[in-house]
């Protein structure tokens, strides 16, 4: 009897370790399937406009999760919490802007760290750092440069589904034509035409359309940072906007403060043409795209009213 006990003790204990054993190889198992064999990437973007573009190339391949999307915040306020963190850390790709303007995603990297987790961080890709303009997404030829790089990750990560990437990426290109195209008619026909903003968001595109944005770079430099900007160059910028030589305002409905609203009434007062422009896609759901070509067509549309009232 005394044998029997000890061998049934014995017994249980190897089949205890044989169904911890297979639990944790289905485990593993199963990660590899959600990675691999169901040819679904983990894409996280810390903004919705790279997330746009990262689902159009990844299709049905990625399932993108964008971080900041809401319409009402100002982006460079988020802060990340604890399903954030989850989200960064289950994670196969990662698209950070850099340039400071989402350092809490780098933050939430160095805290789970990841040898099979690749990422990219557009201002690393462009030669940017922090302090230079971090609105990339506003360059089309930035754009142009961040799709080709998520293109060739993808593949990276998924080299069996090469050639489904590369017909993503070849469709988005296509698309992208349409809005870009619309900032080469406005350089064509408004080259050199006076502008303002209220912050540096809009000088990207200002130099793809060949626009001259006169604002005061101490003014738009500090507003997109969230700081006062130095008292003249508040004056300067009024002085801008009531001699008559700005011919539209483009406003950021994003980052507004006092000042730039005062900015706002003062473009009104003078009977110049507001274009209102945001740091994300708007709305969420549409496409980067479809988002960049509205917002062209209004400033089309200004800076055509503006031509018509001389």
């Amino acid at each position: 009897m005394k044998q029997e006990h000890q061998f049934a003790k014995w017994f249980a204990g190897v089949v205890s370790v044989v169904i911890v054993g297979a639990v944790v190889a289905a485990v593993v198992h199963s990660t590899k399937n959600n990675t691999s064999q169901s040819n679904t990437l983990h894409v996280v973007a810390a903004e919705n406009f790279w997330g746009s573009l990262a689902s159009q190339i990844g299709g049905t391949h990625v399932k993108v999760t964008s971080i900041v999307s809401d319409p009402n915040a100002d982006p460079h306020e988020y802060e990340s919490n604890t399903a954030t963190a989850r989200t960064f850390a289950s994670a196969n790709y990662v698209i950070l802007n850099g340039a400071g303007y989402d350092s809490w995603g780098g933050k939430l990297l160095s805290a789970s760290s990841s040898k099979s987790r690749k990422v990219l961080t557009v201002a690393t890709l462009l030669g940017k750092k922090d302090g230079d303009n971090p609105h990339f997404w506003y360059n089309p030829a930035y754009v142009n440069q961040v799709t080709a790089q998520i293109e060739k990750d993808y593949i990276a990560l998924d080299p069996g589904d090469k050639t489904y990437f590369q017909q993503q990426y070849q469709k988005l290109q296509t698309s992208l034509t349409g809005y870009q195209d619309r900032i080469k008619s406005i350089k064509k026909q408004f080259a050199g035409t006076k502008v303002a903003a209220t912050e540096d968001i809009f000088q990207y595109l200002a130099n793809a359309a060949g626009l001259d944005l006169i604002s005061p770079e101490p003014f738009i430099e500090a507003v997109a940072e969230g700081n006062d900007p130095p008292t003249d160059s508040v004056a300067t910028f009024q002085q801008q906007l009531k001699s008559g030589q700005v011919k539209v305002l483009v406003y950021n409905e994003q980052t507004v403060t006092p000042l730039t609203q005062s900015m706002k009434k003062l473009a009104a007062d003078q009977g110049i043409p507001i274009v209102g422009i945001t740091e994300t896609v708007q709305p969420p759901d549409a496409s980067f795209q479809t988002w960049m070509n509205a917002e062209l067509i209004n400033l089309e549309n200004a800076l055509n009213a503006n031509a018509l009232g001389q």
